[in-house]
């Protein structure tokens, strides 16, 4: 699929199970004034829609970051799976349990009382450790990102998100240019978010 595809949005009805073989893509809802909010951007192992289990509507859209390869897996087919293996199933619940940790920790970085330019540190940081290369300037995340995808992946509009960003920038916390981010040094990044 292609970057800007979507493969599902909120509210159909789908009887397939999608996993990521290939490239990224973002699962995001639109809040009530139509703007996108990010709630998780996965690469390749993941499985994007296990919820569909439940015979309920898509509770989110996927809509694909980077060129990708999807694998569909029928639901009726991986519920008759399910019930003879015991690594699938634990596979399932290992996904979910992940995604419900990222979600504790993105309510924790939605308080009020953490300025913008912490949460986007501690995004970027995460990005930085989900997709980074470690080269001889820090580590590069290695996804094509633009300004309004952060901005969204933090549920902030572009212009907070890039006066957010200079303050990081102005600090040698993050280097930006041509929707590439470099994270000079992991450590530091990961300091300044947690420090009160």
């Amino acid at each position: 699929m292609k970057k800007g595809q979507h493969l599902y949005r909120e509210r159909e009805e789908i009887v397939t199970v999608y996993a990521v073989v290939s490239g990224t893509a973002a699962l995001y809802k639109m809040n009530s004034m139509g703007e996108k909010k990010v709630i998780f951007v996965l690469g390749k192992g993941s499985l994007l829609n296990e919820e569909v289990l439940q015979d309920l509507p898509e509770p989110v859209s996927c809509e694909i970051m980077e060129s990708a390869r999807i694998l569909a897996i029928p639901r009726k087919q991986l519920l008759a799976l399910m019930e003879t293996d015991a690594r699938l199933m634990r596979f399932l619940f290992f996904s979910q349990s992940h995604k419900v940790r990222r979600l504790y920790r993105q309510l924790k970085n939605t308080t009020n009382a953490t300025r913008g330019e912490k949460k986007m540190a501690a995004k970027l940081w995460k990005l930085a450790r989900d997709y980074g290369k470690k080269e001889e300037v820090g580590v590069r995340i290695c996804l094509k990102l633009t300004v309004t995808q952060l901005a969204d992946m933090l549920g902030t509009k572009r212009e907070t998100a890039s006066r957010q960003l200079k303050v990081l920038v102005e600090q040698g916390l993050v280097r930006y240019d041509r929707n590439t981010f470099v994270i000079p040094d992991t450590d530091v990044l990961n300091r300044y978010f947690k420090e009160e």
